[in-house]
């Protein structure tokens, strides 16, 4: 199967590892994997700020370069939710027919990771070993508009070694919501540190998400107060192998260290 990586601007500027993981996975179970290079943003940014009119190229960069792939698969469900809820909305509100048919054409084959590896790869056990103790914090965005359910934890379940633990109130928002932090930087922050405290006392070492852009929030909140937690991209916990357990990350993420 060819895949289309859609690695994400977050991922691609900051977290390159969550990236690198998600090709080592997909590579593992028999994918050809491709990074095209003319991909950019998805809009999202853009279109929650009420620049639709802007996203339109960008929707058509996407159209374009992940025409012709099997499948495109990206490790955020915050951005997977803007091309498969937004873009078909953005090409409609352009009146122009044949960037909505091209839309139309490629949405279909969008995946988040979890959901293309359970949904379309057919797997939970993808090999993985990781021995700590982890609490997954579903995002808004693929709790509510991607709907992934349990397919995350599916797989975290799967990965020998793994303690996964319950995360209390782990469906409440982590309070970074994109331009939300900006706007409302208190409340944010306190809705930051209720999910931390919360990871804490479930005993998590690993506070993990299928979204980097939650985890820089939470991840940025733990590194100044020194907690004991670390945050870590779910496909980089799906890379980590029992030859090769701290995956491409896990050293660093100890000492305090991503991307």
């Amino acid at each position: 199967m060819r895949v289309g990586l859609f690695l994400t601007c977050v991922n691609d500027t900051l977290y390159p590892r969550t990236g690198q993981a998600t090709v080592a996975l997909l590579e593992r179970l028999g994918c050809d994997v491709d990074f095209p290079l003319a991909q950019t943003c998805c809009g999202q940014m853009h279109w929650n700020t009420g620049y639709g009119r802007q996203v339109e190229p960008m929707v058509r960069g996407f159209a374009e370069t992940f025409a012709g792939y099997d499948a495109v698969v990206t490790p955020s469900g915050s951005c997977g939710a803007m091309i498969r809820d937004n873009h078909p909305r953005a090409a409609a509100r352009s009146g122009d027919a044949a960037l909505a048919d091209a839309v139309a054409a490629v949405v279909p084959k969008v995946h988040e990771l979890s959901e293309f590896l359970v949904d379309v790869l057919g797997v939970t056990d993808v090999g993985a070993y990781f021995p700590h103790r982890v609490a997954y914090h579903p995002t808004c965005h693929s709790l509510r508009l991607m709907r992934l359910g349990d397919r995350p934890t599916a797989l975290l379940r799967n990965v020998r070694g793994l303690e996964l633990v319950d995360l209390p109130g782990a469906e409440e928002c982590c309070g970074f919501g994109g331009t939300f932090a900006v706007k409302n930087p208190d409340v944010s922050a306190a809705m930051g540190a209720d999910k931390i405290r919360n990871a804490e006392a479930a005993g998590a070492e690993v506070l993990c998400a299928a979204d980097n852009s939650c985890l820089m929030h939470l991840g940025g909140m733990l590194t100044r107060r020194q907690g004991a937690v670390r945050t870590l991209h779910l496909a980089e916990i799906l890379a980590a192998t029992e030859a090769d357990p701290g995956g491409l990350t896990w050293a660093g993420v100890r000492n305090g260290a991503r991307g």
